[in-house]
């Protein structure tokens, strides 16, 4: 032979021994071996990874949004002695400190009652002026009547700035229990006014000489002791700044102490101290105090009435999380629901006699001892025939088949009724013979 030596291509230690040396170097670099199975590529590991992926950096940027839109404790807000913005009153706070008297600042109600009692003088000993430090409260609207009624107790003089039914209930609740009750007043809620600068039109000396302020807001109806003042005008309290013939200042004595009720919190913020008489007003209502504590409550410190329920003591956080976790769990069904929309009908692998079927479905009733969906689904079959030989139309009811069908075999209406439209067989006999009658009743069909 004088043609080159034939080299084995197939699998087998042959292969490698037969070989010729060159064939190694003429194969194709990228052509599958023996040795197993070609690595994935790069493309198709990230194809993989990439639904898992973009669903976790969804539910990473889900937490990143909720934390930042999730309102933090405010430090700072609406008459805050500590805010420097144009709803504080860090400027008031200055000048109250310039004049020696420091301005506590109490976010919860258990401090300010810490430092509203702690210059108080010992048990059965009565209050004296001066001794106490004045109570500022804030936006009493966000208290419970238990938070107002432990305020209410305290000592010192009180004032309250744009106060509610329920910060006005408990003042005067103290009012009626507390020494000099029968001369106490009683103030309620008229409604509310616009804020504008008005005109003091009192005797009080702190509104006479600070002059026009801008006040509204919560207006006021005071009721003296014995009932008479309901039209503003009682003796027992000092009433200016009337707006729509009802007063935005109120201040009355109980008990030793001063209560003061201020309808807006506008002349106190450093974008309006300095117009007017806003800054004279403010300053001289609180003329006369060693210290001031300064109440700013806010809606997280504020606990619900009564006893919590367990979805209040669950934290907010956790409802957010299980957010977080419901939006994965979705995502990830939707993942993995990647074929969406109508079945689509697939060709049978093999092909299944009917025989078989009917075999199938007959040892499934055998089974379960389904002798009344055997035989109603032989009487289905048998009427549907039967109607169809006749003529007659699907809906046809029972009396008219089974008249029809006795006029063409001469048999009974009443023996046809009982084959077709009977009741259950009992037991597996009277299911044999159901189905022999049937089939009878058919050939006689087919024979007319």
């Amino acid at each position: 032979m004088t043609g080159p030596v034939p080299v084995l291509t197939g699998p087998g230690p042959a292969a490698s021994t037969t070989a010729s040396p060159g064939a190694a170097s003429t194969a194709s670099p990228g052509a599958r071996g023996t040795a197993g199975p070609a690595a994935r590529p790069p493309q198709a590991a990230l194809r993989r990874w990439r639904a898992p992926l973009a669903v976790l950096a969804l539910v990473v940027l889900g937490g990143i949004v909720t934390a930042l839109l999730t309102p933090s404790p405010p430090t700072d807000g609406y008459l805050d002695p500590g805010n420097p913005g144009p709803q504080g009153t860090r400027a008031l706070a200055a000048l109250l400190a310039q004049r020696g008297q420091p301005v506590i600042r109490a976010a919860t109600v258990a401090a300010a009652l810490a430092a509203g009692r702690a210059a108080n003088p010992g048990a059965g000993h009565p209050v004296r002026p001066g001794q106490s430090p004045a109570l500022v409260i804030t936006s009493p609207y966000l208290l419970s009547r238990r938070q107002l009624s432990e305020l209410a107790r305290l000592p010192g003089d009180v004032l309250a700035v744009e106060p509610d039914s329920a910060m006005l209930a408990a003042l005067n609740a103290q009012a009626a229990g507390a020494p000099g009750a029968q001369a106490a007043a009683q103030v309620t809620v008229a409604g509310a006014g616009e804020v504008r600068p008005v005109r003091p039109g009192c005797a009080l000396a702190a509104a006479a000489a600070a002059g026009d302020a801008a006040l509204g807001g919560v207006l006021m109806r005071v009721r003296s002791a014995d009932g008479s003042g309901a039209d503003g005008t009682g003796p027992d309290a000092a009433q200016c700044y009337q707006v729509d013939g009802h007063p935005s200042l109120v201040r009355y004595l109980t008990g030793g102490r001063t209560v003061t009720l201020l309808g807006t919190g506008v002349p106190l913020t450093n974008a309006a101290l300095a117009r007017r008489g806003n800054a004279a007003l403010a300053l001289n209502l609180l003329r006369g105090s060693p210290r001031i504590v300064w109440l700013v409550p806010s809606p997280a410190a504020v606990p619900a009435a009564g006893q919590k329920s367990l979805f209040q003591e669950i934290p907010g956080p956790a409802y957010l999380v299980t957010i977080q976790l419901f939006v994965a769990a979705g995502l990830a069904a939707l993942w993995r629901s990647r074929r969406l929309g109508s079945l689509v009908a697939e060709p049978l692998p093999v092909v299944v006699r009917a025989s078989e079927t009917v075999e199938g479905h007959g040892r499934l009733y055998r089974s379960r001892r389904s002798r009344g969906r055997a035989a109603e689904v032989l009487r289905d079959a048998a009427r549907h025939r039967i109607t169809a030989r006749l003529a007659l139309p699907g809906g046809a009811d029972a009396g008219a088949v089974c008249a029809a069908v006795a006029t063409l075999t001469e048999r009974e209406p009443g023996a046809v009724r009982a084959i077709l439209y009977g009741p259950a067989p009992r037991d597996d006999a009277a299911l044999v013979q159901l189905g022999q009658d049937i089939d009878a009743l058919e050939g006689e069909v087919r024979t007319q």
